[in-house]
């Protein structure tokens, strides 16, 4: 079945999930929602009261904001007066409801033979224990911890530790460069810095202590010195199938004055320590998020809301039960594993998966035998993931027990219908609930996504705003296109889970997400309203790139490509990539004088994985002995898209300053 012909095609959800769902019909979603908009205090009101508050919300102050710069700052307030703890709420309250016994996480290792499990108690000892020893270092309330680590159970302990303290964690994914880490930790001021002497990433070892020292040397000169570095042995669970590779692992780097051990420190630590009472603007986290400008934003999240937000959209988009085992394969360095395998399930007291290893080690069945092992209930992963084991054939899935499934999630980009059709068959074996969920790091939660037990689903479409979220598509003129039509994607009201601004920058946080249309928080995406008002995003509007689910700005790619002594002027676009996505396309004109070859190539795809990751790698680089740029200097990236395709049929170029360089374009594509 063709993308077309998929387009119109409903798929109800099966009855069975439907009649025992939270949300079992369409009828009742749409009375909900109408609630969740026109009174959301009462809506989230009730919803609180599940959770342990200190001190009440007032209820004449329960939520206010405004989304006009020209009617004063921007803002946005949930439960003022309240005051609570997210560690309590999720580990002690849990503990107290009878969950002291039940599995938190079943871990998961780089190997099959690698796995523990954790129960909410002893969590809660653990968690107890490490902010204890944040606190023997100096860590109070307000101070910023960066956290660097692969997906080891010593990074959920590590994210509660800060929250039972009042600290605010700032994790950087374990795939970027000391130089982008260096500026994170520059950015936040980070007093202590958390990380692994190592991860395994299948047969191969990463030496991440290493890249943690370069960039607490990086951070030093930029003006900011770390005082501790707080390291849990990793490395040393070696693993069948990596010994070889472990013969090969260098000694950890170490500085006495700045290093400590997790495991020496956790051993005189108390396995009791009082919660630190919140109010509910206080700051939980921070996370990085490409900038237009090319330096990332620190998107910071607060208390209360995000608790609210978290623990309502995981457990009604995934129709958690008590007793479920669910699994989200997302590393907990992007939002998605903040909020769906850390905050989310444990509000919910749910027993989830944490997974180290890769889809492909040891065999490209890993998943399925892991869904298999655990009798997953929810399974929530990435479009990228799907694309990349589709190719393996029905061979590796059909060699496993996947009954226990439910309902399927896909998170990081629009999936593309063929996929959605195969995870739904193959996978779901017809009976699963997809919910293909759109949200952002600015979000803290889903904002658009079906709801399992009352969404006729369509392959491809997010579908329907979630509660308390009132999307508006606007044209250019920041116009409302009211029913079929196409546009940007704006929201006119808060939910609870919202960023609340940029990390000690709120006038960029005015600019960046509330300039363009004032009233509207702008998400920089476009989306269309089919007939029946299903919503399809369509992509970034602006210059944001989203390869393999990560998003990035193409400033920041081009700022790194023109710092080589060789290069002149770099412009990046995005490509259609059948495993990523997209993938990276770039153009590259050279100082005068200086060749263009295989060499400078190399260089340049170096240069990016050193400096951002390895993710961020082009996949193409091509010759540009100019750029399609207006009178003006600014250069046409639609004219780049097309050539990166290999599209002719442009568009207008009369606007151009040299409209011969488009057919020299064309003529130096590299393939």
């Amino acid at each position: 079945m063709s993308s077309n012909e998929m387009n119109g095609t409903v798929f109800a959800p099966d009855n069975d999930l439907s009649e025992n769902a939270y949300v079992s019909s369409f009828e009742q979603y749409e009375e909900l929602y109408q609630k969740s908009i026109e009174s959301p205090q009462t809506f989230w009101g009730e919803i609180a009261k599940q959770f342990h508050w200190e001190t009440e919300a007032n209820p004449k102050d329960f939520f206010s904001y405004n989304f006009d710069t020209q009617k004063g700052p921007i803002f946005t307030k949930w439960m003022t007066g309240a005051s609570t703890n997210l560690s309590f709420n999720l580990l002690d309250r849990n503990v107290k409801n009878g969950l002291a016994d039940q599995v938190a996480y079943y871990w998961e290792g780089n190997h099959p033979d690698d796995y523990s499990r954790i129960t909410y108690k002893k969590l809660l000892q653990e968690v107890c224990r490490f902010a204890n020893v944040l606190k023997s270092h100096g860590v109070q309330r307000g101070d910023t911890v960066s956290i660097y680590m692969p997906m080891v159970l010593e990074l959920p302990i590590a994210m509660l530790a800060c929250a039972r303290i009042g600290a605010i964690h700032s994790i950087v994914f374990a795939g970027f460069s000391s130089d982008s880490l260096a500026d994170r930790i520059d950015d936040c001021k980070a007093k202590v810095l958390i990380t692994c002497d190592g991860a395994w990433r299948g047969e191969k070892p990463l030496e991440i202590k290493a890249i943690c020292d370069e960039a607490m040397e990086k951070a030093a000169k930029l003006g900011h010195q770390v005082s501790k570095c707080i390291v849990v042995a990793h490395l040393n669970r070696v693993t069948p199938g990596c010994v070889k590779a472990a013969e090969t692992i260098k000694s950890t780097p170490w500085n006495d004055d700045r290093d400590v051990w997790w495991n020496d420190e956790m051993e005189e630590a108390e396995a009791a320590c009082y919660p630190e009472w919140m109010a509910a603007e206080d700051p939980l986290f921070m996370l990085y998020t490409s900038g237009s400008t090319g330096k990332p934003k620190g998107v910071l999240h607060t208390t209360a809301g995000y608790l609210l937000y978290a623990s309502t959209t995981f457990k009604n988009v995934f129709d958690y039960k008590p007793g479920d085992i669910y699994w989200c394969t997302a590393d907990i360095g992007w939002i998605t594993g903040h909020t769906y395998v850390v905050y989310g399930p444990l509000a919910n007291g749910a027993s989830s998966v944490m997974f180290e290893g890769t889809p492909f080690f040891p065999d490209n069945d890993r998943y399925w035998q892991v869904v298999d092992k655990y009798k997953v209930n929810q399974l929530y992963t990435a479009p990228t993931a799907i694309r990349a084991l589709m190719k393996f054939g029905d061979e590796p899935v059909l060699r496993h027990n996947l009954t226990s499934l439910r309902i399927l999630g896909s998170v990081g980009e629009p999936i593309n219908p063929e996929a959605w059709l195969w995870y739904y068959r193959k996978i779901g074996k017809g009976k699963c609930s997809i919910v293909d969920t759109f949200w952002q790091t600015e979000t803290g939660g889903h904002v658009i996504t079906p709801l399992p037990g009352a969404t006729k689903m369509k392959p491809g479409s997010a579908t329907f705003p979630f509660f308390g979220v009132k999307p508006s598509l606007l044209d250019e003129n920041g116009v409302e296109v009211v029913g079929e039509g196409e546009g940007y994607l704006v929201f006119s009201q808060p939910w609870p889970g919202i960023m609340r601004t940029i990390y000690n920058n709120h006038p960029r946080y005015e600019e960046t997400y509330f300039s363009k249309f004032p009233g509207y928080y702008c998400t920089g995406d476009g989306a269309r309203r089919d007939a029946d008002g299903y919503l399809w995003i369509t992509g970034r509007i602006d210059d944001k790139l989203n390869v393999s689910g990560h998003l990035m700005s193409t400033a920041e790619i081009e700022a790194v490509l023109t710092e080589h002594k060789k290069v002149s002027e770099s412009a990046v676009v995005s490509r259609p990539h059948p495993i990523k996505g997209e993938c990276l396309y770039c153009f590259i004109t050279p100082n005068q004088n200086e060749v263009f070859d295989k060499t400078l190539v190399n260089e340049l795809k170096k240069l990016v994985r050193e400096r951002i990751g390895p993710f961020a790698q082009p996949d193409v680089i091509q010759h540009a002995p100019g750029l399609p740029k207006t009178r003006s200097g600014k250069i046409m990236r639609r004219i780049l898209r097309k050539i990166a395709i290999n599209d002719r049929n442009v568009g207008d170029t009369s606007t151009l300053a040299d409209e011969s360089i488009v057919d020299q374009l064309f003529a130096n594509r590299p393939e």
